[in-house]
């Protein structure tokens, strides 16, 4: 078994297997957390107005946006660019396809009942380097920022890499600036399978919980009557 077939192969089995069962271990570990009594008054009940901060904490305090625009303007420029390769490149909608045929007995357009469009490759080529490019100042910002440089730990560096790696491997294969080109496709598909067994236990794991989080900061906020 060369390369490629073990990264098309086993690889991806395995990386597949440790993402999922990683997910519902982090799930449950923290619907298992023991949690104490809150025998304080609530000064407002703890209703659904607070999950307006999911949608409060989108953007900075207006106090915070002059010193934070830059990053959190590179921060979503990268999101919404890792996003639009993830889910509008052909062959990535194709290779979701077969992992939903696989999970649940469906494709994707048995599930929502409509085609899932898609964009050139051209233009993921461009939002690819984009989102490199962004990546790349935010870590730049990293390690020259005094504050972030000491908060930051081996998770967030780590994290990064494993978020860049599938971008510049992808964009490398499809323009085939190497050879053999099948070299450069497994090398692709390693660092996809590495980013997903990764996943459930760094940092990048907050992509599935940080709406729930904000929820529940939200509604506790309510409960004890601070501002949102």
């Amino acid at each position: 078994m060369d390369l490629l077939d073990f990264a098309r192969g086993p690889g991806m089995q395995y990386a597949l297997f440790v993402f999922v069962f990683g997910i519902l271990w982090r799930l449950v570990g923290v619907l298992l957390l023991a949690t104490k009594p809150d025998l304080s008054e609530p000064r407002r009940p703890a209703c659904w107005k607070g999950m307006r901060m999911v949608l409060s904490r989108f953007w900075p305090r207006r106090e915070f946006l002059q010193r934070t625009l830059a990053t959190e303007a590179l921060g979503y420029t990268f999101h919404i660019g890792f996003l639009v390769v993830l889910v509008f490149f052909l062959p990535h909608l194709l290779f979701l396809e077969d992992v939903f045929k696989r999970l649940i007995g469906t494709n994707l357009h048995g599930l929502i009942g409509v085609s899932w469009p898609y964009l050139s490759g051209g233009v993921i080529m461009v939002v690819g380097a984009v989102t490199v490019a962004a990546l790349i100042a935010l870590l730049v910002h990293r390690v020259t920022s005094p504050v972030k440089r000491l908060i930051s730990n081996f998770d967030d560096y780590f994290s990064w890499l494993v978020t860049v790696a599938p971008l510049i491997t992808g964009m490398m294969a499809y323009a085939h600036v190497w050879r053999p080109y099948p070299t450069v496709l497994a090398l692709h598909l390693l660092s996809v399978e590495l980013l997903l067994v990764w996943f459930p236990f760094g940092k990048l794991m907050h992509a599935l919980t940080i709406f729930a989080v904000r929820a529940a900061t939200g509604m506790a906020f309510e409960r004890k009557g601070a501002a949102l």
